[in-house]
């Protein structure tokens, strides 16, 4: 059974196994340019949640095993691919034919970047080299002189011997280096906020720039935590049957957390696999199936349960960018699941509340429930939806 197969049918197999297990599961059992291994670990990686990168390649870097560079180099190329790059990954050796850099990243910016993973910085490396990967691709035309660079991913965190070989080069306006623990907590924040603006800097941050001033960097940190408690507050407030949005009787900042929750359920429904890709977005490996999850606490539970959740304008872009799409409502926990395709959602949003601040814009979407039916209420003057058929079965 192909190791992806082993991990989509029976993850509990394979949950707490080594990286070196999990790639003598795959092919040969030995990773190798253009081989079933390689192409088998590497679906699987692209297929499992993001806190597993972070572990595999502490295994890469803790216990030396065959392969262990060429694994963390695959490892690394799926953290690109989660920070939102198109990635094209390298050999994992060079050849008279082939050049050896380990990755290609393009950005939605148009920038690119080439990657080159080491597992230290104990011994010096040829920057010439991978100069040179970087004009091989100026020459085929592949990249631009102005929108390209070169990023060494590093394993240890003391890169200080790497740090002045590149200071003292002709490269120093051409290369970053980041360690592979600052790469995976760079990708964990990015899938943690929602704003595309946040986004960019992030991706910015890995490209070379004069950081004599620090405030770019220091802004992404109060950023990504601003982000993460404005989605909340926008759809935690405490409201009338009769009021509208933006009006609410008496706002508490109440934030909820059962998104994954509600994803496992929803994996389960639809047979598939699904990767975060922000706080509220995922989409399947191959990126042709997308969700937004959203969640809710549960307001007036006595009288007329009711729940409130926001959406976005790039939410709807990002699921508007796959082939099918849905949005997902978590109803005061993850055992009340409404699951709508987003083609049957769209039209509805004209009929939506609508919120428009000074930095941003965003619907209301706001489900009753009486018993097991769920209403989708809309402006006055609309009728409501009746959205059961979309529940799904309640847990407990």
């Amino acid at each position: 059974m192909a190791l992806l197969d082993l991990w989509t049918k029976s993850p509990d197999q394979l949950e707490n196994k080594q990286v070196h297990q999990l790639i003598a599961f795959a092919g040969g059992g030995r990773l190798l340019d253009e081989s079933p291994c390689s192409s088998e670990f590497r679906a699987f990686l692209a297929s499992v949640p993001s806190k597993y990168l972070s572990t595999y390649a502490d295994q890469c870097l803790s216990g030396s095993f065959d392969g262990s560079g060429f694994a963390l180099q695959d490892i690394v190329n799926e953290a690109g691919a989660r920070l939102g790059a198109i990635v094209s990954p390298g050999r994992y050796r060079g050849t008279v034919k082939h050049t050896g850099l380990d990755g290609l990243w393009k950005f939605p910016n148009g920038h690119s970047i080439v990657i080159e993973v080491k597992t230290t910085d104990a011994y010096s490396i040829n920057l010439n080299t991978i100069a040179d990967y970087r004009r091989s691709l100026l020459v085929s035309g592949t990249v631009t002189e102005e929108a390209s660079s070169i990023l060494l991913v590093v394993g240890r965190q003391e890169t200080g011997n790497l740090e002045a070989q590149i200071r003292g080069s002709r490269f120093a306006w051409n290369i970053r280096v980041i360690s592979v623990d600052a790469l995976l907590r760079l990708m964990l924040i990015k899938e943690d906020v929602e704003d595309p603006v946040l986004v960019q800097r992030i991706h910015n941050i890995l490209i070379p720039r004069e950081f004599t001033r620090l405030d770019a960097i220091a802004e992404i940190l109060f950023s990504a935590a601003e982000d993460i408690k404005q989605d909340d507050a926008d759809a935690s407030v405490d409201v009338d049957e009769d009021s509208e949005p933006g009006k609410p009787k008496d706002p508490k900042f109440t934030p909820v957390a059962f998104h994954e929750a509600c994803v496992r359920r929803v994996q389960a429904k639809l047979g598939i696999s699904l990767i975060k890709r922000s706080r509220a977005g995922y989409s399947s490996p191959d990126k042709t199936i997308a969700l937004n999850c959203s969640v809710s606490k549960e307001h007036n539970s006595e009288n007329r349960p009711n729940y409130w959740f926001a959406f976005h304008p790039h939410q709807q872009e990002f699921l508007r960018q796959h082939i099918k799409a849905y949005v997902a409502f978590g109803c005061g926990s993850s055992r009340r699941i409404i699951l709508i395709p987003y083609s049957d959602f769209e039209p509805w949003l004209e009929s939506m509340w609508t919120t428009t601040k000074e930095d941003r814009t965003y619907w209301h979407i706001v489900i009753y429930r009486k018993g097991a039916k769920y209403t989708l209420r809309l402006r006055k003057g609309e009728t409501p939806i009746d959205i059961t058929p979309y529940a799904l079965p309640e847990e407990g």
